[in-house]
């Protein structure tokens, strides 16, 4: 038997609604669904401020300030005394002392005699340096205030090293920006009188050594090795700045007695020294070797007077037809040993146009090279001349004097023969 149709509607319609609620119940119990988090970036770091450019200060603020940094932070044992001696400070870029350089270094050793006396300057000699000392070395440099060695110098800065010669290590540096008030940057004798500037490996050692080290570094090889030679050349430097020529000669060819002493401060020594004692020859033999080395480096500047604004040489005393014989026949052992060139580069001071500047350069250029093809003839195909203006000056100070004749050079380069 069928149940009847209204059975049939009713049963349907309650399990509609059992299933209906069933469902409800279901949805009422289910547990909460998960909530999604999205990572937000991070912010970004703010950038920081750029630190305030270095202040310049007073030349003698500047000197005692960068003194004090150096043998404040000095990486040794506390409790003991040090010997400290001096290798004369030069000019970062040139590698000149001076009558500045001289100065700085009498304020130093006052600075340890009073404030530092665990610090004991003793003088430069070979009985000192044999001891093995800390050695107090330091560079001069004319900067922009942006501390840049290029355009308008208007600064100074000061790098102090102190060097163990013990160890081979850098146990301290100090360094400050100094203003150019009150500075005289006259070269001494020695380096005023100087017909060559050499890229001498000792001294740029040096100023890689006071410029390019921090504490615990050791020492540049290049002026390590060389080291036992620097109370010997100061000694003779000395005689000569003195005008003690006989002396400066005899303790200049001295040096040469020592590996460490064939070098371009060495032979420069005894061309001066000869040139004042009126022994040309001697003197021409000196000039020689020195341009040997300095072509030997690849760079070598020569001091050639000019007339002021003009291509020919002044009418000075300097010999420079024996220099250009000498230069010439230099010139040729290179071209002929390599089969390489050399450009013969012309530089002015700051003064003047640079469009002034880099005619002028450019004339005098090419009038030392007409002149060293005069004296040989083979030269004509290895020599090529250009102008460079004031653009690659060393010193930069546009004082145009004695200070920085190195920017107003002729500089032989090598360079691929075109």
């Amino acid at each position: 038997m069928y149940p009847s149709s209204h059975l049939l509607s009713a049963v349907l319609a309650l399990c509609l609604g059992l299933i209906g609620c069933a469902a409800q119940e279901s949805k009422g119990n289910a547990p909460p669904a998960a909530t999604v988090t999205t990572a937000q970036p991070a912010p970004a770091p703010a950038t920081p401020a750029p630190p305030p450019p270095p202040v310049a200060l007073p030349h003698d603020e500047a000197i005692l300030a960068a003194a004090r940094d150096l043998f404040g932070k000095a990486q040794l044992p506390a409790g003991q005394t040090y010997n400290v001696i001096i290798d004369p400070l030069v000019d970062g870029s040139t590698g000149l002392q001076s009558l500045a350089t001289a100065a700085i270094e009498k304020k130093v050793i006052g600075l340890m005699g009073s404030d530092f006396t665990q610090f004991r300057w003793k003088p430069l000699n070979a009985a000192n340096l044999s001891a093995l000392p800390l050695v107090f070395i330091g560079t001069f440099t004319p900067i922009n205030l942006q501390g840049k060695g290029d355009g308008e110098r208007n600064a100074y800065r000061v790098c102090f090293a102190l060097a163990d010669l013990k160890t081979g290590k850098i146990v301290s540096k100090g360094f400050a920006r100094a203003q150019t008030g009150g500075v005289d940057p006259s070269p001494l004798p020695y380096f005023r009188d100087a017909p060559l500037w050499v890229n001498d490996r000792i001294v740029e050692g040096y100023i890689k050594t006071c410029q390019g080290t921090k504490a615990g570094d050791p020492i540049q090889a290049a002026y390590l090795d060389k080291v036992a030679a620097i109370a010997s050349i100061d000694e003779a430097t000395q005689a000569y700045n003195n005008k003690k020529y006989k002396e400066s000669l005899a303790l200049f060819t001295a040096l040469l007695r020592n590996p460490a002493g064939d070098q371009p401060r060495v032979h420069t020594g005894i061309y001066l020294s000869n040139l004042r004692l009126g022994r040309r020859e001697p003197a021409m033999q000196a000039f020689a070797r020195i341009a040997e080395q300095g072509l030997g480096a690849k760079r070598l500047a020569v001091k050639f007077g000019f007339q002021n604004g003009a291509t020919g040489f002044s009418k000075d005393d300097a010999p420079y037809d024996r220099w250009l014989k000498e230069l010439a026949m230099q010139s040729a052992r290179v071209a002929k040993t390599t089969g390489g060139c050399l450009e013969i580069a012309g530089h002015t001071g700051r003064a003047g146009s640079e469009a002034l500047n880099e005619r002028v350069s450019l004339q005098r250029a090419e009038y030392v090279r007409q002149r060293l093809i005069e004296q040989r003839k083979d030269l004509a195909q290895h020599l090529s001349a250009r102008g460079y203006g004031s653009k690659d000056a060393l010193v930069a100070t546009g004082r145009d004097d004695p200070s920085d004749a190195l920017d107003r050079r002729i500089e032989f380069k090598s360079v691929a023969c075109s």
